[in-house]
Parts: structure tokens; C-alpha cells; sequence
């Protein structure tokens, strides 16, 4: 047998089907799953960093390929379903994959480097594309090859690539996937600086299924890590279309990446508002965070007004930067949420006006207009008078002897 230093990925991967022939019958479990590497590394050898890196991804890939019926001269059945003790193997193998990427390769140590890499390329460049459901298995590996150790050692590589994805369709038949497949050329194309390209082929795809703000956001990632502030800016505009649809958490995601664009591009703040404000009221409390955020006082009390929100709905840290920057603007906020608490006539009501009653008497009192207090208390105690459980909160609360 050749030394596993010499060979090329294919040779090992029929090393590797050789050495976990003994499970084919066996559950495809977190047991096989480690049954399978631990034999795969008893008969490997020492290897340098780069090499051992290779070996370790390659045997988490044949692995994760067993798992999934996809493995070289294994019946593939795509669509086939996966229970669970397959599904808690197949999230244990790709755990370890994302921590063999962690690992930055010596690439200087190792003369096969390169080559190993584009056969590893070609082998999941072909799984991913070939891969049926909502689930892509192989797709996140691939991105991460490029990310973690193509993209900082050679940039040369892109343009092949994106030629040989092109030519996918016509070499993989009806078993090609258009979605990872449109994907894949948008990440390439992103790393190409060809973004309009990288835009459209996700517009393209958003034609017949949805974006996955999952496939998206590393991206955008991408971008603000590199600090590319006016690329980004252009990407979260291109991608409003894309979110429109999303669900809150995602959107909340989504408008970070406006934070920091605008940290450094504050002319970009502008165009954040208006998809922002188009989603309302779906998208009240982002819009809320960044009325907050970005010191729109006015505009944030207004939109209170306009909702009849309530103040005490709000902790008291969330009004705090209003209360220290501009006090007065929640007057109107709190005076009319007091009056609709107190047309409720029930003592539930009451307690609720009075404990804002006493957060105006503070307000007053720190833009130092104590005397508009007073008229105002006395006015309202009045103007209450047949009330009889209101009479006895205020007292209870101070506001009135």
C-alpha cells in the first residue's frame, strides 16, 4: 500500500471505505459516527499540520457522507428520511468539522497542499450541488474551504471556480440543485468583487424560494469583517427584498449590520428608515431600538402617541436617555396615558395613573417647573373629586393631603 502521506483524496477515501466496511450494517448513530473515525485513525500516520488538517476534514466528510447514504460507491438516497439518533451524528460531525476550520494550516510545510485542496473542492463542489431537500449538509463545508483555507492563502482560485459551477448543470443532469447552486456562485462572485453579479444570482433564486437569511447573513458577514463599510451598504440595500418575509429575530440580525455600517458611513443612516418604517408595525420594536439608538427623541415619543402605548410598558432604563436628554417631550406621553387609566374607573386603574402621576411630579421637578405641577395636581384632584377610590390612591401616593 502506498504511504497515506503520498496519496491523492480519492485514495484515501477508498482507505477510508475500507476501514469502516465492518458498520454497513450497523445504526447510523453518535456510536457509529465515532466508530467510524476512531478506525479511520488508528492506521493514521504522523503527519505535518497541513496534511493533518486535510486528512481530518476528509474523514469527517466521508463520515458525515455515510450519514447521509452519499459516500463514493455507497446507494445514495436522497430525500430518504433521517431519524434522530442519525440527525444527533450528523450535528456531531459537522460540530467537528467547524472546529477543524478553526485550525489555520501551515500551508508552507506541506508541497500537496494545493492539489489535495481541489480534489476536496471537487468532491463536495458535487454533493452540495447535488443535494435534495431544505437541508444543505455539504454546502456550509464548502463555504468554510473557502473561507478558512483558500480565500486567505490564494485568491486565484475564484475565477476557476466559477467557471466550473457554471458548467455544473450540463455535467450533473436533473440531479443538479439549483438553490446551493446559485448560492455557491453568489459567494464566489462576492470574493470575485463582482457583487451586482453575486446580487442577482440571489435574486434569481428569491424568484422561487425564499432567501434563507442563514445563506445570507454570512455574507454581509464577510463584508464587515473585511470593514468594506460602502459594499456592505450597498449589499443591505440590495437585500431588503430578501428580508421582507423574514421573521423578527432575523430582521433584528438583519438592521445590526445597518448599526454598523452607519458607525462609519453616517450618511447611510437615511436609508435604513424607510424599509424599516414600510414593515411597521411588524417591525415595532426594531423600529422603536433604533428611534432609541440613534437619539430620535421626538420621532419616538410621536410614534408612542400615535399607538397609545403605554409608559409603564416600558422599564424605566428604556426612558431614561429621553428623561436626561429631553424631559419635556415625555409630558404629553405620560399626562395622556394617566387620563385613559383613570377612564377605566376601576382601582386597578387608579394605582396605574398614580404611579405615573408620581413620575411627572419627577419630571417637573428635574426641569425645575414645580409650580406647573402644582396647578396641574390640584386641577386633576378637582376636576376627580367624585371619585372616591382615585381620592384615596393619590393620598396614598403623596400627590394630594
Amino acid at each position: 500500500m502506498k504511504p497515506i502521506d503520498t496519496m491523492n483524496i480519492a485514495e484515501w477515501h477508498g482507505l477510508f471505505e475500507h476501514r469502516t466496511a465492518f458498520l454497513a450494517e450497523h445504526t447510523r448513530n453518535p456510536s457509529f459516527a465515532k466508530e467510524a473515525l476512531a478506525s479511520i485513525n488508528q492506521i493514521k500516520p504522523a503527519l505535518s499540520p497541513a496534511s493533518n488538517g486535510l486528512f481530518e476534514l476528509s474523514a469527517h466528510l466521508y463520515v458525515l457522507a455515510l450519514l447521509l447514504n452519499r459516500a463514493p460507491n455507497q446507494t445514495s438516497q436522497p430525500g430518504s428520511f433521517i431519524g434522530f439518533h442519525t440527525h444527533a451524528a450528523i450535528s456531531d460531525v459537522e460540530k467537528a468539522i467547524e472546529r477543524i476550520f478553526e485550525n489555520k494550516p501551515d500551508i508552507a510545510d506541506e508541497p500537496r497542499y494545493w492539489q489535495r485542496i481541489t480534489e476536496i473542492l471537487a468532491y463536495l463542489r458535487k454533493l452540495m450541488l447535488t443535494e435534495a431537500g431544505s437541508k444543505l449538509y455539504f454546502y456550509e463545508p464548502y463555504i468554510s474551504l473557502w473561507r478558512c483555507w483558500i480565500s486567505p492563502y490564494d485568491s486565484s482560485l475564484f475565477a476557476d471556480e466559477l467557471q466550473l459551477l457554471q458548467q455544473a448543470p450540463d455535467e450533473l443532469g436533473s440531479s443538479h440543485s439549483r438553490y446551493p447552486w446559485l448560492l455557491a456562485k453568489s459567494w464566489i462572485c462576492l470574493y470575485l468583487r463582482r457583487d451586482e453579479e453575486a446580487l442577482a444570482h440571489l435574486k434569481e433564486m428569491s424568484g422561487s424560494i425564499a432567501v434563507r437569511p442563514e445563506d445570507l447573513f454570512p455574507m454581509l458577514t464577510v463584508l464587515q469583517e473585511a470593514e468594506e463599510w460602502q459594499r456592505l451598504r450597498e449589499w443591505l440595500v440590495a437585500a431588503v427584498p430578501f428580508m421582507e418575509s423574514q421573521r423578527l429575530n432575523s430582521l433584528t440580525s438583519f438592521y445590526r449590520y445597518w448599526d454598523s455600517v452607519i458607525a462609519h458611513i453616517p450618511g447611510a443612516e437615511q436609508q435604513m428608515w424607510a424599509p424599516l418604517i414600510q414593515m411597521l408595525p411588524y417591525t415595532k420594536a426594531i423600529y422603536e431600538e433604533k428611534l432609541l439608538l440613534y437619539a430620535k427623541w421626538q420621532q419616538w415619543i410621536d410614534y408612542q402617541l400615535s399607538t397609545s402605548s403605554e409608559p409603564l410598558d416600558y422599564r424605566v432604563s428604556v426612558l431614561a436617555p429621553i428623561e436626561k436628554h429631553a424631559p419635556e417631550l415625555l409630558l404629553p406621553f405620560f399626562h395622556q396615558a394617566a387620563e385613559r387609566y383613570v377612564l377605566l374607573k376601576n382601582r386597578d386603574g387608579y394605582k396605574a395613573a398614580v404611579k405615573l402621576l408620581k413620575r411627572l411630579a419627577k419630571l417637573y421637578k428635574k426641569m425645575k417647573d414645580e409650580e406647573r405641577w402644582e396647578s396641574y395636581i390640584t386641577a386633576f384632584a378637582s376636576r376627580n373629586s367624585r371619585l372616591r377610590a382615585l381620592q384615596e390612591e393619590l393620598r396614598r401616593g403623596n400627590l394630594i393631603p
